[in-house]
């Protein structure tokens, strides 16, 4: 039985010594890729040793405790081995850096013959920027003119959440799907009666761009909220599509009646027209829904009110209007 204790013990002193000595040599290791001092390092390798000691006097050692030695050895093989990659990355010749190139020159061949029409820095005015506009674009098919308004406003606000809806003199110049959420029969219509449309949203379909309804089927739409919302189709007094008089908002809406509101940086974004509308017709739109805004400065306003105004097409260059005309 002594003899049996006699030789686990020594088995115990010699696994002890082995460990003793793998630490020792990944310490040293270690202080070498560090530039640690011999002294230092001696010092460091001793009072691992001593660690080990300790470790063994105090009795047999767990498997709780031989897991938490070997994970600290593999901790500073892992460290060592990262501070040989970041010497070996130090070594290596750089790369030559080139430089970052505008964001016009990022651009395509066809906006960038486009963007040389206008004058950098220039502002012009309304005539001309949309006199431009209609030569800068370089797309195929008939491009979308575009207005955009940064205004002075916090639309955090209740008074300064800009927004309002208006007839375009010369219309939009896109085909509008109008849909009614009632069942009378209405001229114009492309979409009608409540059970048709309900039975479409509950699939989740939408074949509409204008959605009308009266005051009395409001609450019949409350639960298509989360569908139409997003969209912009939910029906709104203030958009002019929650009316008693249908007949009315529908021939407003293929008159080309549009709704504007500010975003949560303060810009209004608003389409005016098509290219093929030419300068007159695109600025006659321009002026009305300019004066809607400028109509709509809430009194609370103290600062300046319309700050930039910019003209562009759909894929085209933008053009700064001056926003004092």
């Amino acid at each position: 039985m002594a003899a049996a204790k006699k030789s686990k013990d020594l088995t115990q002193e010699i696994e002890d010594q082995i460990l003793s000595e793998e630490v020792a040599e990944v310490v040293e290791a270690r202080d070498e890729a560090h530039g640690i001092t011999k002294k230092s390092s001696e010092a460091r390798a001793h009072s691992s040793s001593e660690e080990v000691d300790k470790a063994a006097k105090s009795g047999k050692r767990s498997s709780k405790g031989q897991a938490e030695s070997d994970a600290k050895i593999e901790k500073i093989e892992g460290q060592l081995h990262r501070a040989e990659e970041k010497v070996a990355e130090g070594e290596k010749p750089k790369q030559p850096v080139k430089p970052t190139r505008s964001r016009l020159e990022r651009r395509g061949k066809s906006y960038r013959k486009n963007a040389e029409l206008i004058e950098v820095g220039k502002v012009y005015t309304l005539r001309e920027a949309l006199v431009l506009a209609t030569k800068t674009s370089g797309v195929k098919f008939d491009a979308s003119v575009e207005v955009h308004v940064n205004l002075g406003v916090d639309p955090r606000q209740a008074d300064q959440n800009i927004r309002a809806s208006l007839v375009l003199p010369q219309g939009t110049g896109k085909t509008i799907r109008i849909a009614v959420f009632a069942d009378d029969k209405i001229d114009g219509v492309d979409v009608i009666g409540i059970e048709t449309i309900s039975s479409a949203l509950e699939k989740g379909t939408i074949e509409f761009d204008v959605l009308i309804s009266t005051p009395a089927n409001m609450a019949k739409l409350g639960k298509y909220a989360r569908l139409l919302g997003p969209r912009g189709l939910m029906p709104n007094p203030k958009s002019g599509t929650v009316t008693a008089d249908v007949a009315k908002a529908v021939a407003e809406a293929k008159a080309g009646r549009v709704e504007y509101r500010v975003d949560s940086t303060g810009i209004i974004h608003l389409a005016i027209g098509k290219v093929s509308f030419g300068a007159d017709k695109l600025y006659e739109n321009a002026s009305t829904v300019l004066e809607s805004i400028k109509s709509a400065k809430p009194s609370s306003i103290k600062g300046v009110y319309l700050k930039t105004i910019h003209v562009t097409t759909t894929m085209g260059p933008s053009i700064t209007v001056s926003a004092s005309e």
